[in-house]
């Protein structure tokens, strides 16, 4: 008998990274959370701006992210932004590592989202657009968004 697929429920969107960012490929993960983070999470209180991954020995790691203290917490409650450990296979991590490698591409959190009762994160990888670009691109939604109007 077959399990169905659990439903998603986002939690937080880093809508600056298509912005700021091409995304050349993407990867779900797990991450290893401590139980006020999670509780806060259910809350829906996390800053993923300005965050990245790292590789370390051929582990991601999340830096930057910040997820406040749980307000019905004692003094075990969790430090806000401190560095935690996305769980994925050695495999891809090292191959990953590889493509950051390249000049000008680095590893970002896009989405974070329960599934079920685990909490995924979607990272992915990516090239910093240039100020111009930025300006480009946006020229180009304004217009596809004007052509979508006049069909309808």
């Amino acid at each position: 008998m077959s399990e169905l697929p659990q439903p998603l429920r986002e939690i937080a969107t880093n809508r600056r990274a298509r912005h700021d960012f091409d995304i050349l490929d993407t990867l779900e993960c797990g991450i290893s959370l401590v139980g006020t983070e999670v509780k806060t999470l259910r809350e829906g209180k996390i800053t993923l701006s300005g965050s990245f991954v790292g590789i370390v020995d051929h582990s991601f790691f999340l830096y930057g992210a910040n997820i406040p203290e749980y307000g019905q917490g004692n003094i075990h409650n969790h430090e806000p932004s401190r560095t935690r450990r996305l769980l994925a296979h050695k495999k891809e991590c090292k191959k990953w590592e590889q493509k950051c490698k390249e000049k000008g591409l680095t590893i970002i959190p896009l989405k974070i989202y329960f599934q079920g009762k685990k909490v995924k994160i979607l990272i992915g990888v990516a090239r910093g657009r240039k100020h111009h670009d930025k300006r480009e691109h946006l020229k180009k939604k304004d217009a596809d968004r004007q052509i979508r109007r006049h069909i309808r």
